[in-house]
């Protein structure tokens, strides 16, 4: 069954899965070979990458008519979107005075065990004072920065995927 459909939006959700798939490999690289622990921020952000390689995936493989094209390409950019608060969130706190910073918390797994779900929810957007570490740097920005640079792209793409006017589509072809 070859894939129908614009060449650039096929190129463009195989872009985004290849991408997607090479940050998460990163950050699992950094925390199991690297030791490089990850904070909540964090881990929500790779929460929301998933959601966009999955959404991505889906347009890519089972999107058949325009209107799968536009709830899929909106999908991504929610997650994408959500991704960006999260990103902002965590460089926000990079950047902050060092007396502003919040204290650190007791770390996930506590919260996991010992919190109600919306409560643990709650603390895994708002960070604390783990997520404004600086542990890494990659041409002068931190991981969250790169990350949030990262979530941009993935949601104006997302936007060009919507307004694109061809569809993608499966064709069964003999």
């Amino acid at each position: 069954m070859p894939l129908a459909g614009s060449n650039a939006q096929r190129a463009t959700l195989i872009a985004i899965i290849v991408m997607v798939s090479g940050l998460l490999g990163y950050a699992y690289y950094t925390q199991y070979v690297e030791y490089l622990d990850p904070c909540p921020l964090c881990l929500t952000q790779r929460f929301f990458y998933f959601l966009c390689g999955i959404f991505a995936l889906l347009a890519l493989f089972r999107a058949g008519s325009v209107r799968w094209q536009k709830t899929l390409s909106t999908f991504i950019f929610i997650s994408s979107t959500a991704g960006i608060g999260t990103a902002s969130r965590q460089v926000w706190l990079q950047h902050l005075p060092p007396d502003k910073v919040p204290e650190c918390g007791p770390g996930l797994q506590y919260w996991i065990e010992n919190m109600p779900f919306l409560r643990t929810l709650e603390l895994l957007f708002k960070g604390d004072g783990n997520c404004a570490e600086v542990d890494w740097t990659f041409l002068g920005l931190s991981m969250a920065s790169w990350s949030l640079l990262m979530f941009v792209l993935v949601a104006v793409v997302s936007i060009w995927l919507f307004f694109c006017r061809s569809r993608l589509s499966l064709m069964l072809t003999d």
